[in-house]
């Protein structure tokens, strides 16, 4: 980690950097952050930290009172699940594993789909009301359409293996379209300013508060329920199997309020994700590159947080220009996913990512490495 303070570019707090690598681009973004009224102690950037809309994936700060509403993007409560599985079988044919691809896609909407009659909605989901009657309007028209779907861009369903022969099944997916309509109305409440903040202690932070807990509520059972069809399409192609151990689950775009530094505060997490001591996370790769279950340890400089990946090292359009579709079939020659797709799916080449290992490498003080997952499968949209 190394600290960058420059209070004659508008800093107040420093930043406190784990990337090894990071783009100027990168750094004039964290430094943004770390220039607001409202930030305290030091903002923290992730080992997979890179330029994005407003704020940089791998962002980390802490405020008193404010919450901000444009630093979290649009997919409030993004996040990815894993779950280990057994089986009755030893290796898998690539035919099976062409079966799980197939499958899936016929029962998990993916890109810009969504499922056309719906599905049954927990009641949980209606549980409480939304602020305001246009986003209960949405959450009643969205909500059985957009549950159980995985969106686009790096969003995927991925069959792993562990070094044991273990077999994995990692969701990583948010809050979809209602994430987004809540995401957008409370940055609209906030004001046009750049970075602009909501007052917890007046109604509309308040309010954004309570609808971002919805939305981590909708994120979480979204993966949950691709997790059940992802698992009932093994069953059919794998034959019989069973989740083994308790789900993880990690959300890595949130606001949480927390006690850190002898004080409570609201820690916001943009690609970031939470990693209390002793608590297991997701550290995924690329779709042709190992993922990683951690261990937490709680690291107070980094207000308990690790990366929620890789990390981008070419954005999507760099990607389409300077990798071809042949060069993503050799890259991905050891692992099933639909060949039909592989034009669009060059901006999710390994080689548009961070060498997962240098990242583990450079957060080695945030986590532990626990388990390495090999990808067989992967899903995306």
């Amino acid at each position: 980690m190394r600290i960058v303070f420059e209070p004659e570019k508008g800093q107040r707090v420093p930043l406190y950097v784990w990337a090894s690598q990071v783009a100027h681009e990168t750094i004039a973004q964290l430094q943004q952050i770390a220039s607001t009224p409202y930030v305290v102690e030091h903002v923290a950037a992730m080992a997979d930290a890179h330029v994005s809309q407003s704020v940089a994936v791998g962002t980390v700060f802490a405020t008193e009172h404010t919450v901000v509403p444009s630093a979290l993007g649009g997919d409030l409560g993004c996040g990815v699940s894993a779950a280990k599985i057994t089986i009755d079988k030893g290796e898998i044919a690539r035919s099976a594993l062409e079966c799980f691809v197939r499958s899936l896609r016929s029962v998990v909407p993916t890109g810009s789909n969504v499922h056309r009659k719906g599905v049954l909605v927990p009641d949980a989901l209606f549980a409480s009301g939304l602020s305001t009657r246009s986003l209960e309007h949405t959450r009643a028209a969205l909500a059985a359409r957009h549950l159980g779907t995985l969106g686009g861009g790096n969003h995927f369903v991925e069959l792993d293996q562990d070094a044991d022969g273990n077999l994995w099944l990692l969701v990583h997916s948010g809050s979809r379209g209602l994430g987004a309509a809540i995401a957008a109305h409370h940055a609209k409440a906030a004001g046009a300013a750049s970075l602009a903040g909501l007052d917890t202690r007046a109604e509309d932070g308040a309010a954004y508060l309570a609808d971002l807990e919805w939305a981590l509520l909708f994120a979480h059972e979204n993966r949950k329920l691709i997790l059940e069809r992802a698992v009932a399409v093994a069953v059919d192609c794998f034959g019989a199997l069973a989740i083994d151990e308790g789900v993880i689950d990690v959300h890595h775009n949130f606001v949480a309020r927390e006690h850190w530094f002898g004080r409570d505060l609201l820690i916001h997490r943009k690609g970031a994700v939470a990693a209390p001591v002793g608590s297991f996370a997701l550290v995924p790769g690329s779709m042709a590159t190992a993922s990683y279950v951690v261990e937490g340890l709680g690291c107070e400089a980094s207000f308990g947080s690790c990366s929620h990946g890789a990390g981008r090292v070419m954005t999507r359009r760099e990607a389409r220009t300077r990798i071809e579709s042949r060069s993503l079939k050799r890259m991905m020659k050891h692992v099933v996913y639909p060949e039909d797709l592989t034009a669009q799916l060059v901006e999710e080449a390994p080689a548009a990512y961070r060498d997962i290992v240098q990242v583990l490498d450079d957060q080695r003080d945030l986590v532990k490495r626990r388990r390495r997952l090999e990808p067989l499968a992967v899903l995306k949209g």
